[in-house]
């Protein structure tokens, strides 16, 4: 028995209840890709393209035959998907039997037992762009209404989307500026053991850290990790002592 098709309204709004910062992009693109496929009510399989330095792939997927027609553009360097990606506009392929602009992979769907399509583009960020993909087993399966209600889906999913990357890209600055904290104090650190030792100025300590870091190939920071691991030990062997 065939499931009805999910409210686009009730999707938008599990679409929004995601959290971005208990759910990783993965299973963000993979719930778009399902919501998509649970909204329509004709049965079809949908993907999403991201496009990230002029390199292309299926980042979700509902059916193998989804992803393969997608990576079939991608051998090719041309199709609806990506040049919707590329575009931002909506590619529609009412019939692959009449299909003239990519005929190579028209054929590919015909055979696989596609009969239509729609690409989306989904314009993410200046660095990625993508696009949603509905593939359908009978011949126009995507009028006018059905387009728009993709649309809409997809200006949601697109939202989604730039969150979770603008996330991840928070994450990482997080991590790295917590790195460059934990760098800082080392090589503050070291600084103090070499004033302390030499009675030299803060200018003069990092002077001698980064001769040493040159001299030797290895980064100021690794070179302040020694000199504060040495004089721990020294520390800790003067106290056994």
């Amino acid at each position: 028995m065939t499931r009805p098709p999910t409210d686009p309204t009730d999707a938008f709004a599990e679409l929004g209840r995601i959290k971005l910062g208990e759910v990783g992009l993965d299973d963000v693109l993979q719930r778009v890709a399902e919501l998509t496929k649970r909204v329509l009510p004709t049965p079809v399989e949908a993907s999403v393209t991201l496009v990230r330095g002029g390199t292309a792939h299926t980042a979700a997927f509902t059916d193998d035959l989804a992803r393969d027609m997608d990576e079939r553009q991608y051998a090719q360097g041309r199709g609806p998907c990506l040049d919707a990606s590329t575009s931002g506009d909506v590619l529609s392929v009412p019939d692959l039997d009449t299909e003239e602009r990519w005929p190579d992979w028209a054929e590919r769907g015909r055979k696989a037992g596609l009969a239509s399509s729609v690409s989306i583009g989904l314009p993410i960020q200046d660095a990625v762009v993508g696009a949603l993909n509905v593939y359908a087993r009978i011949p126009h399966a995507f009028d006018d209404d059905t387009v728009e209600v993709l649309q809409t889906f997809a200006a949601y999913a697109a939202v989604a989307l730039a969150n979770a990357q603008l996330y991840d890209s928070t994450a990482t600055l997080a991590r790295q500026m917590q790195e460059a904290m934990a760098n800082r104090a080392v090589i503050e650190q070291a600084k103090g053991i070499i004033m302390g030792e030499r009675r030299c100025t803060p200018a003069q300590a990092f002077a001698i850290l980064a001769k040493v870091s040159q001299d030797s190939n290895r980064k100021v920071r690794d070179v302040a990790q020694a000199l504060v691991d040495r004089a721990a030990r020294a520390s800790g062997d003067d106290r056994a002592g």
